[in-house]
């Protein structure tokens, strides 16, 4: 199969990296190709999933100089807890299957920069082993099943385990179509078929970490369902038979109230919904269109970053989600009035192709190009980004 995308430079090794796009690079050589474009791919034609990055080249940054910027401060609060830069690395699913490091790699590597993250409903390591072992700030990105009974224990095994918030995921009422998946065959846990042997025969350090060492499953849902963790089954086909359509406003309300703790809303787009999420009590809310993976056609979270804040920053949290590729990115974000901007695919590549050393590496690029962009900018602290830095083409 034929890359993606053109390279116009060998990345081999880790060393090679120095942008999230090198990972990109590199995390392709290393997967087999249905996971690979599990991670990488969008809805529809991912017009949506290409226009959540290309959004933030349609605004400029205005720096001021002569600012003293030899001292300058990255940190920020977000949901109640100080993180030394204003970046979330977002909850994302299935991680061991990217590394068999998976998301113990990621709450390391955040627990050593102080920054927030998230494991997915349907991640392969136990709320319990993250909130045991990790002491940063951490949410339970909540996928809202029609079992209930499901739904009440991933509640309360987050509460048990101490973790800091819960994001309940919006924007999945139904799959997105996921173009790439169908024509790979990728399911979880993955099924070995004809179309996509030569796939992961071809990559044997990824074939031989997935088959001897402990074996792959989901344990926040395994108790109750079999989907995902014996039994195989396409991400589209779980959104669409095991989570609940008939989610609404009745049903986020009783979940806030039931948690009882710091309470966000993933996937929100719109100013009515914001205005919402902010009446019945919502924390923060994360302005996200799950990676372009489910309504292609929408607006990129950076394009209504605007909107949205001046409608209800003043009375909740809005994180900017999705897209992120570059510090600068953050910085413009910030300056438009988001808490942090957040993403998935910017550490995810990073895993897929160095574990923990991969995304250790993706965060301190991150992390410096923040630092320098702040310091050419003029700000000596994140609160001293705002739109008269920014201008709109």
């Amino acid at each position: 199969m034929e890359e993606p995308y053109p390279v116009p430079h060998a990345v081999r090794q880790l060393r090679d990296c120095h942008n999230v796009m090198d990972f990109r690079k590199l995390a392709y050589r290393r997967l087999p190709f249905p996971v690979f474009h599990y991670i990488d791919g969008g809805g529809d034609d991912e017009k949506t999933r290409a226009r959540n990055t290309a959004a933030y080249d349609d605004a400029d940054l205005v720096p001021n100089v002569l600012a003293g910027v030899a001292r300058i401060d990255t940190s920020t609060t977000i949901m109640g807890r100080t993180t030394d830069l204003p970046l979330v690395l977002s909850p994302t699913a299935l991680q061991r299957l990217f590394h068999w490091q998976g998301e113990r790699a990621v709450a390391r590597v955040a627990e050593r920069h102080n920054l927030w993250f998230g494991i997915s409903s349907l991640s392969s390591v136990s709320i319990e082993e993250i909130g045991a072992n990790y002491a940063g700030p951490k949410m339970l990105q909540y996928y809202y099943h029609k079992d209930r009974g499901l739904n009440a224990a991933l509640v309360e095994r987050a509460r048990a385990a101490r973790f800091d918030a819960i994001a309940l995921t919006v924007d999945t009422i139904v799959s997105g179509n996921r173009e790439r998946c169908k024509r790979s065959g990728f399911t979880t846990p993955p099924r070995f078929t004809p179309a996509s042997f030569l796939s992961y025969a071809t990559k044997p350090a990824w074939a031989l970490n997935y088959l001897f060492r402990e074996r792959f499953s989901l344990p926040n849902l395994e108790t109750h369902v079999s989907e995902g963790s014996s039994s195989a089954i396409s991400i589209q086909d779980y959104f669409n038979e095991m989570l609940d359509p008939d989610m609404d406003w009745a049903a986020v309300e009783k979940l806030r109230n039931d948690w009882g703790g710091t309470f966000c809303l993933k996937g929100v787009m719109s100013v009515a919904d914001a205005r919402r999420a902010a009446d019945i009590g919502c924390d923060a809310i994360m302005v996200s269109n799950h990676g372009g993976r489910q309504l292609d056609g929408s607006r990129a979270p950076f394009d209504q970053l605007a909107e949205i804040v001046d409608a209800v920053g003043d009375r909740i949290e809005v994180i900017c989600d999705g897209g992120v590729r570059r510090g600068t990115h953050v910085l413009k974000a910030l300056a438009t009035g988001a808490k942090a901007a957040s993403g998935g695919r910017l550490y995810l590549y990073a895993l897929a192709a160095a574990g923990e050393a991969g995304v250790e590496r993706a965060v301190m690029i991150l992390k410096e190009e923040i630092e320098r962009g702040m310091r050419l900018m003029g700000v000596r602290s994140v609160a001293e980004l705002d739109r008269t830095m920014l201008r709109r083409r």
